[in-house]
């Protein structure tokens, strides 16, 4: 078996071994879901962290620290998830400057105070809005609709690329990405939709099926586009190694994190605005 053929079988596997414990622990929601989100939040800002500055120091393990809590809040007060993650947030600002005022070179300070910010903030921000749509009614069913339009992208714009693609979409950031699999991928959120509303959720409307999944398929290959820079940017294939034949979690949820935030948005302020 060549090496392309064994870290597929090693994806597959890894696939099929985690991914039904994640989907439990989701649908059970409370707090199994927001501390299985919760570490996983953790971990990003973590492999952010290690991308950014190589290792982890004390700031680092605060700022992840910080991101654990984050999509616990909704937990506490689900109505107040906003304002408790603002105060949070700005804790952890003052804290990363100040932090770095007093330690460290100070001609370096600034850039990375930046990077504890942006990594406490990407490690969480899209987790805690999966979080939170996890409390609203049918919340389970909108954190499948997340997955989904995630999920069905990946898939259809893969192969859409692998057997089609032909025009490069972004060469500086991402080299294998073509039009073909972008496009590709759009069709797979609108179709992952369609299928989860016949098959699982009725409540899904077509209105949402469609503004979702256009939508989705345009967010989430830019979350996928903003990873792949930050790595290029430092010279990194992967974002870790924490899954076997996936590399990092933030590998594996970059488009996620960008889609759930779109999500909540929608139920929460949009939907009931449409026919």
């Amino acid at each position: 078996m060549n090496e392309k053929n064994k870290n597929l079988l090693i994806r597959v596997v890894t696939g099929i071994t985690l991914l039904p414990l994640v989907l439990l622990l989701l649908f059970l929601g409370g707090y199994y879901s927001a501390i299985l989100l919760a570490g996983a939040a953790a971990v990003c800002a973590g492999e952010y962290y290690l991308i950014t500055q190589k290792r982890l120091g004390a700031a680092a393990w605060v700022g992840m620290a910080f991101a654990f809590v984050m999509p616990l809040l909704p937990l506490r007060d689900a109505a107040r998830t906003g304002e408790a993650a603002f105060w949070l947030t700005s804790v952890f600002f003052f804290f990363a400057w100040i932090y770095n005022l007093f330690r460290g070179v100070l001609a370096e300070a600034p850039t990375r105070a930046a990077h504890l910010v942006t990594g406490f903030l990407y490690g969480s921000i899209g987790l805690t809005a999966l979080s939170a749509l996890r409390l609203l009614p049918e919340g389970h069913a909108w954190v499948i609709c997340a997955l989904t339009i995630t999920w069905a992208n990946d898939t259809l714009a893969y192969f859409a690329g692998r057997f089609l693609g032909k025009h490069k979409l972004y060469p500086a950031v991402s080299p294998n990405k073509t039009w073909e699999g972008f496009f590709g991928g759009m069709v797979g959120s609108v179709l992952g939709m369609f299928v989860a509303k016949l098959g699982f959720f009725p409540i899904f409307t077509v209105w949402d099926c469609v503004v979702l999944g256009i939508l989705g398929g345009l967010l989430g290959p830019v979350g996928d586009l903003c990873e792949s820079m930050l790595k290029r940017a430092y010279g990194v294939k992967d974002s870790g190694k924490l899954i076997p034949g996936h590399g990092g979690v933030l590998d594996r949820i970059d488009a996620l994190i960008f889609n759930a935030p779109l999500v909540f948005v929608y139920v929460q302020f949009v939907r009931h605005l449409l026919p």
